[in-house]
């Protein structure tokens, strides 16, 4: 692990500033692992993130297992929750997804499947605390 930063926020207002700031860290061919129960605001981030880089109509992926949108860049949105083996992933191609080098790729619920990710990769753990924000920590893979 190179680095890992904690970042504690107040209210959904903040978290999505965060997310915002943390944007930069997202450019093509970064590999994002959301981590968090449900509720913890994995899709809101993904979102935040992805409309500062320009996408729009972002949305959970839980059914499709993939969503693709268009802004600056090409944005991957994959979702676990629903996936029953890591089989399943690789016949949706995953690996095709995590190696373009013009997109970034957010995987959500992606401890669930950790023998699928990059080692290379950015971690985003959210958690919800009792202020009604998040505390959210950055973990960076090299």
């Amino acid at each position: 692990m190179k680095s890992e930063e904690t970042i504690t926020t107040r209210d959904e207002v903040e978290t999505a500033e965060a997310a915002r700031r943390l944007a930069r860290l997202f450019t093509p061919g970064t590999f994002a692992a959301l981590i968090g129960d449900l509720g913890a605001g994995k899709t809101f981030f993904v979102r935040a993130v992805a409309e500062t880089l320009g996408a729009r109509g972002v949305s959970s992926p839980t059914f499709a297992i993939v969503n693709e949108y268009q802004g600056d860049w090409r944005i991957y949105h994959l979702d676990y929750y629903r996936v029953e083996s890591a089989d399943e992933l690789y016949d949706v191609g995953v690996e095709e997804y995590f190696a373009d080098p013009e997109a970034i790729c957010f995987v959500e619920w992606a401890d669930k499947f950790p023998e699928t990710l990059p080692a290379r990769r950015v971690e985003i753990e959210l958690e919800p605390n009792e202020a009604g924000g998040r505390t959210i920590r950055v973990r960076r893979y090299e």
